[in-house]
């Protein structure tokens, strides 16, 4: 059977892309439809995140042979829907989906019988193929990836969706405060080679080469001069500050290459920060790194091993303070601050209230930084989440697959201390005691 009419779907919460802050488009969606289009097998584009509701999918979906769609544990929800509506219109249509949920939780894709096929793993070196004849296929695909991400061709962002807004900058992205817009969103690695165990990316996504300097450089040249000029940059690479070789080429180069010096978010650890102090430091000052994302998590040793973080409250300390010493001079020079983008875990299993105080202790020593704070969630495919999920002891479901704080996500721990703590209940006891925690 040929299939004359496929579409990919975008799948989130309806009106998402028109959300402050919520703008980011789908990489995964945008190199896979690429690699198709470059092989002639050409694909329409809808997305959710620009829909009021599921009535406006049924209109969206009509008439296509084939629905394709990257699925996430926390859109496994919007799948089950979008794929139950296509098969409503669409009888004889068939349904691909991948992804990382594909690869972590199988065995909750299987029983959808709405999913025709299922791609476990990566989708880059197999997709064409399963596109084109699906039925050579069983049900359960798994998939290739790339040996490296300069073997994937140049991201054509013109097949993302286009939200038409005047406030959209598409194929850019819009600002969500850590930079000005329009944004260039990249990647230049896969996988952060640590296994903390609150995090499932290990387990789905295989180690990659990284992309070349040279190739990064040239893509945001390419992106400033046609779709620009370009405001910021956000890395999304899960852990950026890595590789110290590839970090100074991009240190010599960045600076000197690139069509500006944009100012660009990206990701480290405290412990590789503490390692390589003058390398960090130099990029933070040089390349114009002005959002640093570090994954503190914890202001508590205790809790630090239990999410196997592979990094110390010392650590932590280390470079709060040496943000705060950096910061201190762009400001005395009436210049704007970097600032320190902090990853913020609470109600992880096991965390004491004086833990958690601690963490707070933590945030506020810092003077320049942005605070997103989590609720532990034992998503499947993390070492603590199976363990979790297998003691019946998580109270997740495949229709709230998110960390958002204020939630009940397990069984055992004290939430109402929680929500009290974020009302600042606590308050007096977290500041009687900062100066002692920041001294030890």
């Amino acid at each position: 059977m040929s299939f004359t009419k496929r579409l990919w779907l975008d799948l989130g919460e309806f009106q998402e892309l028109y959300k402050y802050g919520n703008g980011w488009q789908d990489h995964g969606l945008g190199i896979l439809r690429t690699i198709l289009h470059k092989n002639n097998l050409f694909t329409d584009i809808a997305s959710l995140r620009m829909m009021r509701n599921w009535l406006d999918l049924v209109p969206a979906v009509q008439n296509y042979d084939m629905l394709l769609m990257n699925v996430r544990s926390y859109n496994f929800p919007f799948a089950k829907q979008a794929a139950r509506i296509f098969k409503e219109v669409n009888p004889k249509g068939i349904v691909v989906v991948g992804g990382m949920h594909a690869t972590v939780a199988p065995h909750e894709m299987e029983p959808i019988s709405d999913f025709d096929y299922i791609c476990s793993g990566g989708g880059e070196e197999i997709i064409v193929d399963l596109v084109r004849d699906p039925k050579s296929f069983p049900r359960l695909v798994k998939g290739i990836s790339s040996a490296s991400l300069s073997d994937w061709p140049l991201l054509d962002r013109t097949l993302w969706p286009n939200p038409k807004s005047p406030e959209y900058p598409w194929p850019l992205e819009p600002s969500n405060g850590w930079g000005p817009a329009p944004v260039a969103s990249i990647i230049t690695s896969r996988v952060c080679p640590w296994q903390c165990s609150f995090c499932n990316e290990v387990s789905y996504i295989p180690t990659m080469t990284r992309k070349k300097v040279d190739q990064v450089i040239d893509e945001l040249n390419f992106l400033d001069e046609n779709y620009g000029p370009l405001g910021s940059v956000v890395i999304h690479d899960s852990m950026f500050f890595q590789q110290p070789s590839w970090l100074e080429e991009w240190l010599e180069k960045y600076p000197k290459r690139a069509n500006k010096v944009w100012p660009y978010w990206a990701a480290g650890r405290a412990d590789t920060v503490r390692r390589w102090p003058e390398l960090f430091e130099r990029l933070v000052r040089e390349t114009n790194w002005n959002i640093v994302s570090i994954g503190f998590e914890s202001g508590s040793d205790r809790v630090l091993k239990i999410l196997n973080k592979g990094c110390t409250v010392e650590d932590n300390k280390f470079v709060i303070n040496l943000m705060n010493k950096i910061g201190d001079e762009y400001v005395s020079k009436g210049q704007e601050p970097p600032k320190l983008f902090s990853n913020i875990i609470l109600a992880t299993p096991g965390e004491t209230r004086e833990d958690a105080f601690n963490t707070v202790r933590m945030m506020n020593t810092m003077k320049y930084a942005i605070y997103p704070v989590a609720s532990f969630a034992p998503y499947p495919g993390s070492a603590l989440g199976n363990q979790l999920i297998a003691e019946g002891k998580s109270l997740m479901t495949t229709e709230n697959y998110h960390r958002f704080p204020g939630e009940r996500k397990m069984i055992g721990i004290d939430y109402d201390f929680y929500d009290d703590l974020a009302k600042g209940k606590y308050n007096d006891e977290i500041y009687s005691k900062l100066h002692e925690w920041g001294n030890k």
